[in-house]
């Protein structure tokens, strides 16, 4: 682990919380028009809360962005509502932790309560610099690109954009949740299997049993494999 992360541990439980904001759809910026704009910047207080699906008591919104199956979407990540300068860091105070980027098909984007979510991103621990899925996202003005399969089937989706903050020790991660609402065009006819949030997730998992800045932990993805098409 990186050097003197246990005495930043301490000091990153008070600083820095954050939230997913705004969509791109390739060089198109949606801002927050078709986001379920969570209430304020907070983690999640727990991996069971129903806030798990797609964020802290998120706003309802009527807007679809449309994309391509097999081009490209962007979800974006700062610290305050409109805060998106480049200068600060999206999610600072030592808020180590993998970025993880879900979709769901459901009938209707803008209404959906429940859906089976599958994994088509994540940037987790690699051990180099810039190793963990926040920094990477702090490296690049916190924006995380990644691409619709091009098998998708065509169809309203909830894009969940997830980061997790460990920094603050075994059994205490941090979730950070957004949804964006998008109907994906041209697409092919896979339907893949999911998860459910709440219950992907479950303290006893091996990422959340053991702090990061213990020399024996092991970075070990949480919840589905991802699904590339």
């Amino acid at each position: 682990m990186k050097a003197g992360l246990a005495i930043l541990a301490a000091i990153g439980t008070v600083s820095a919380h954050s939230t997913w904001q705004d969509l791109w759809v390739g060089s198109t910026d949606k801002d927050t028009s078709c986001t379920r704009v969570v209430l304020n910047n907070n983690p999640i207080s727990s991996l069971s809360s129903a806030d798990m699906f797609c964020g802290i008591s998120p706003k309802t919104s009527s807007t679809l962005c449309d994309v391509d199956a097999g081009s490209a979407l962007t979800v974006e990540m700062h610290a305050q509502p409109g805060a998106r300068a480049c200068k600060d860091p999206a999610i600072g105070g030592n808020h180590y932790g993998p970025v993880l980027i879900y979709m769901a098909k459901v009938s209707d984007a803008t209404t959906a309560k429940t859906a089976s979510f599958f994994k088509v991103a994540e940037d987790g621990y690699t051990g180099t610099t810039k190793s963990w899925g926040t920094e990477i996202l702090n490296a690049n003005c916190g924006k995380r690109a990644f691409t619709v399969p091009k098998s998708l089937a065509s169809g309203q989706y909830l894009v969940r954009a997830e980061a997790i903050a460990l920094h603050a020790g075994a059994g205490n991660p941090q979730p950070y949740v957004s949804c964006f609402q998008v109907n994906v065009k041209n697409g092919g006819s896979a339907n893949p299997p999911g998860v459910s949030f709440p219950g992907a997730y479950k303290l006893s998992d091996s990422l959340f049993s053991k702090a990061i800045y213990d020399t024996a932990f092991k970075y070990v993805s949480p919840g589905p494999a991802v699904w590339t098409g």
